[in-house]
């Protein structure tokens, strides 16, 4: 996400918008691109960030949805709580009930000794449930009545227990799409999505990859004991060509070989992308008879993809037979292209008869 996460001077340095606690992972980060690319986003967190309102955080795998969520919790009423993360997706099914909401001694066989499950230990803090989406439909039923009533019963328990809790939610998955395929629970949905907030890929933020590449470069010369090299306008300009499926994640792991390769004397990131061969090729050979082609820009180019998109699925957007399903692309990207082109879907459903039942 454009928040990319510099290496933070000093606490007491750092402007107190950016500075992130909580987490030897996170605490020596800061957003990168607050004020860029991730400005929106930024926007949105800081209003909500004020409420003990529920948030529920889109973006693609490797944006950096729990930095946003730290952000959120570090400036909202609870940042003097804990702040606790659970993957809902590395939970076996077996295990959901006591790891979010505790188990009493003796509750099954192997508790040997009273838990406090997620719920509890983040109480008077914020819980960051990642990855939601991957939560089955019965661990969503119990979900959603904590989230109603601040209230839990420890697995073999009878007394209920009130909580204080912020819940942040988090999913790379479609799950407006998946409440239409009755896969998430409807009323849960709502529950948690009371705040969305949106990530936008590492590809639409070009403004943030200098800031990222040079953030990613020093700190891997630093890890590896070698010279930092400066990142130049033509390894930004081949970073802004790659279309980044990992995001952030992925700039990472680049970065950290495009400094291996160059061991302190270049930063490699032609090499570090699989581009080497491209480098070294001979320029196409071009026949100065052939006659010249006209180069269409490419938002026109994109806008015909996508309201063909469109007119092949009578409007839809989202779902197994929506547009963004057609085009493998996350609905929420393929809505803020569309309204960046001034792409109305409704002109597609005028003359269709849409069967809202598929």
């Amino acid at each position: 996400m454009s928040q990319k996460l510099r290496a933070a001077p000093t606490p007491s340095r750092l402007p107190p918008d950016l500075l992130i606690n909580g987490d030897p992972r996170a605490g020596e980060e800061r957003l990168i691109g607050g004020d860029t690319g991730l400005a929106a986003v930024m926007t949105r967190a800081r209003i909500v960030s004020r409420s003990s309102a529920p948030v529920l955080i889109f973006g693609e795998t490797g944006t950096g949805k729990e930095i946003i969520a730290r952000a959120i919790h570090e400036h909202s009423p609870f940042r003097h709580g804990p702040f606790r993360r659970v993957n809902c997706g590395a939970i076996p099914s077996e295990l959901i009930d006591s790891e979010l909401f505790g188990h009493e001694q003796g509750a099954f066989t192997g508790a040997v000794s009273r838990r406090k499950g997620w719920f509890e230990q983040a109480d008077g803090g914020t819980l960051f449930l990642d990855e939601v989406g991957e939560l089955a439909l019965a661990a969503q039923v119990r979900l959603l009545r904590v989230v109603q009533e601040s209230e839990l019963v420890r697995v073999g328990g009878e007394r209920p227990i009130k909580v204080n809790v912020r819940i942040v939610a988090a999913t790379h998955r479609d799950l407006p799409g998946m409440v239409e395929q009755q896969a998430f629970r409807e009323d849960l949905y709502y529950r948690l999505s009371v705040f969305p907030i949106v990530i936008p890929p590492l590809r639409d933020r070009p403004s943030d990859i200098r800031a990222f590449a040079e953030y990613f470069a020093e700190r891997a010369a630093n890890r590896f004991g070698l010279r930092t090299v400066p990142v130049s306008d033509d390894d930004v300009q081949l970073l802004a060509e790659y279309q980044w499926p990992g995001n952030v994640r992925e700039m990472a792991a680049v970065m950290d070989r495009a400094v291996l390769i160059g061991q302190g004397k270049t930063l490699s990131v032609a090499g570090a992308l699989g581009q080497d061969a491209r480098a070294s090729a001979p320029p196409p050979v071009r026949s100065s008879d052939a006659a010249p082609t006209r180069i269409v820009p490419l938002d026109v180019v994109i806008r015909q993809h996508i309201e063909a998109a469109l007119e092949a699925t009578s409007g839809r957007v989202e779902g197994r037979h929506g547009a963004a399903y057609l085009l493998k692309i996350n609905p929420h990207t393929l809505r803020a292209r569309m309204r960046k082109l001034k792409i109305d879907w409704r002109r597609y459903r005028q003359n269709h008869t849409v069967d809202e039942s598929e």
